[in-house]
């Protein structure tokens, strides 16, 4: 059997290492990760009440459409329900949004470090990837402009940047839209939106009226601490949402996750204290990393990439062995692991364990 050309070089996508295998491989009782940018915190107490609720509907089919979700969720953006879509988290709306609109030999333009599914959905419909290098870990928007030609599909726009960390402000994305031709699709990727106070920062879905070539995908994953219910979705033109609808596979989301988001859309208490979690522990790594003399790009979201100046598959084996879990391995960043703001105890625990590995390493050299 012959798979398509194409697809047989692509890596398979791996995800930080589970607990469980640590805690196996290493004989270790303790395992903190920080390697995905889970919510250290877990969920809304009123998620978790909801899926109970769902327990006894098991046997039957979700709603494919997620009417009421959607109805929940357009309420609180200020738009139309025909403007959503769901999936088994954003990534596969990105399936979707490439499924839909790439045709062999269409271009499609991103950053040279940003979430790879982006370009890995784009080489399995077989487009042409052109890549941006990050500006100091930052998307460069008049870099990304200038690559737009005739065979530009898609431009994608990673906010906060995932793995650095860093975001293209409001007036810079304001500017870059207003420039993108209106037959060129941008997806701005808001995964982490929700961690993010400052005023520089550009709420996508403000920008939708005035761009109908924009969609906006966030996620439940992160903030709202549903990673393994998987569920995300978009928003943008009527038109962008039929197209992928178009594409979209029957009952992609379960019960339990519609559910559960739209319990944990309405739990604002619970998203305000992560939120101020998370900030605390920005603040304490921040701290932490000037202390030990490491550069790190200005963090947004609940994660951090910091350049432990060594070797970043050395460093990860080194906190392994003392039970954290990190993301190493980055093609422009070889020195830099991110790590998921975890409580404070596990942020202290990472940083004991982090002095300890660069005092090793130091005492090697």
């Amino acid at each position: 059997m012959q798979p398509k050309s194409n697809i047989v070089h692509l890596p398979v996508y791996q995800p930080g290492k589970p607990v469980e295998d640590v805690k196996r491989e290493l004989g270790l009782k303790e395992v903190i990760k920080l390697a995905s940018n889970e919510n250290p915190f877990g969920c809304s107490e009123q998620a978790k009440s909801a899926v109970i609720e769902e327990l006894g509907n098991f046997n039957i089919y979700p709603d494919g459409a997620s009417v009421e979700l959607t109805e929940a969720l357009a309420d609180e953006l200020g738009v139309e329900s025909n403007q959503i879509i769901f999936g088994t988290g954003s990534s596969e709306i990105i399936l979707m949004i490439n499924r839909a609109f790439i045709v062999p030999g269409d271009e499609t333009i991103m950053a040279d470090e940003t979430f790879p599914q982006y370009k890995h959905n784009a080489e399995i419909e077989n487009a042409r990837i052109i890549e941006v290098p990050l500006k100091e870990g930052k998307h460069d928007l008049p870099a990304m402009l200038a690559k737009i030609n005739d065979r530009t599909k898609i431009i994608w726009i990673c906010n906060p940047n995932n793995p650095t960390g860093t975001i293209v402000t409001l007036p810079e994305l304001s500017a870059f839209l207003k420039q993108v031709p209106a037959n060129v699709l941008v997806v701005l990727d808001e995964a982490y939106g929700e961690y993010i106070e400052d005023p520089e920062f550009p709420d996508g879905i403000k920008l939708l009226s005035e761009h109908r070539n924009l969609i906006v995908l966030r996620t439940f994953s992160k903030i709202y601490g549903l990673a393994a219910l998987r569920i995300g979705y978009g928003v943008g033109h009527p038109d962008v949402i039929r197209y992928a609808n178009q594409v979209r596979e029957p009952f992609n989301t379960s019960r339990a996750a519609q559910a559960a988001a739209k319990a944990a859309l309405a739990d604002k208490a619970f998203i305000d204290y992560c939120r101020e979690q998370n900030k605390q522990g920005l603040s304490y790594l921040s701290g932490q990393f000037d202390r030990l003399g490491l550069s790190y790009f200005p963090a947004y979201g609940n994660f951090m990439m910091v350049d432990v100046k060594r070797s970043s598959p050395e460093v990860f084996d080194g906190l392994l062995r003392r039970g954290i879990i990190s993301r190493p391995r980055w093609a422009f960043y070889p020195n830099h692991i991110r790590i998921t703001v975890g409580t404070s105890d596990q942020n202290e625990k990472f940083i004991a364990a982090l002095e300890q590995v660069l005092q090793e390493s130091a005492v090697q050299e």
